[in-house]
């Protein structure tokens, strides 16, 4: 079978020939038909992700397929099954054996490439925001990052949850991808200044950043009393420091928020987040945003469309 692999990490991934594994007790495997990919891919190539294998690996954290085989002495849905799962890798390939108490049953109405793009983005968000942040109806959101995987998911559910959400994007072309996810404001973080729009707008009670830098810096400086403020990742690669006497003053809490630990040590707080996002998705209510989808074959195009920040929302590679 097919698979994007890691080889070494001071050699670019490649598609190559490997056998196909047999699922294990605990397992399934699936016929994957789409891999949604993350900004984790792009560290995870580079062996800078917290939770790097050693190579070779495959890539790809989040897949959708159909179950094919079920390991011994395993609980797990029918073979037949359309199913999505977190996997952690190993989800661009044609098959990839993957723990079974993470399968998620698929309603009819979700395709494979929404269903891919869907566990992390709006999982992250809903966590973050419900479980974590405690957003209340007209409180006031900013979403740093706003147009891509995570962000357009935090503005949806931001406005499910009666915030009042305000983008900050780069440019006007992702900017309008946000509003039309539903924001309330927009700002250029090319040409505005995030701390004087915001708080022109009255402060911030909830700031959503998978970006950091500056962009972190600005934001914290229009927090409210009682902000809350979730880091959820570093795209800029600018860690920021967080100066805790200015938490002390204005009694800020920060609230850090890596989804993928709770499959670990809480993980009913995923699958009751995911049972509730499922949900609005079969009302209607969330619409995956899937800016670009492309064969395997060209999975390291897909991955470049992630790194040079051209893609708005997800990007799906589908796998025949």
């Amino acid at each position: 079978m097919r698979a994007f692999q890691i080889q070494s990490f001071d050699h670019p991934p490649r598609l190559s020939e490997i056998p196909m594994a047999e699922p294990k007790t605990g397992e399934i495997r699936l016929k994957i038909s789409a891999c949604g990919l993350n900004f984790a891919d792009l560290l995870m190539a580079k062996g800078t992700y917290q939770e790097t294998p050693e190579p070779p690996f495959t890539l790809g954290l989040e897949v959708a397929g159909v179950i094919d085989a079920i390991g011994p002495e395993t609980s797990a849905p029918p073979v037949g099954t359309r199913v999505a799962v977190f996997g952690g890798q190993g989800g661009l390939a044609d098959y990839g054996c993957f723990p079974a108490d993470r399968a998620v049953a698929l309603p009819e109405t979700l395709n494979f490439a929404d269903a891919a793009a869907f566990q992390i983005a709006y999982g992250t968000s809903h966590v973050a925001l419900d479980y974590k942040a405690r957003l209340q109806p007209g409180e006031t959101l900013l979403v740093l990052g706003a147009a891509g995987g995570v962000g357009l998911t935090a503005i949806e559910i931001g406005k499910l949850m009666g915030a009042r959400v305000i983008a900050c994007a780069r440019g006007a072309d992702k900017l309008e991808v946000a509003r039309a996810a539903g924001a309330d404001h927009l700002i250029d973080a090319k040409t505005e200044d995030i701390r004087a729009v915001c708080k022109s707008l009255g402060g911030l009670d909830v700031v959503y950043d998978p970006v950091g830098g500056d962009q972190f810096k600005a934001a914290f400086r229009a927090c409210n009393p009682e902000a809350r403020i979730l880091p959820i990742g570093f795209a800029s690669g600018d860690v920021p420091q967080i100066p805790a006497n200015h938490l002390l003053v204005k009694n800020i809490s920060v609230m850090g928020l890596y989804w993928g630990a709770y499959l670990k040590f809480r993980p009913q707080v995923v699958t009751e987040s995911l049972k509730t996002l499922l949900e609005w998705y079969e009302a209607g209510r969330l619409k995956p945003h899937v800016s670009h989808a492309l064969p395997l074959e060209k999975a390291a195009d897909a991955l470049e469309l992630l790194r040079s920040r051209k893609s708005t929302g997800k990007v799906v590679v589908t796998i025949d």
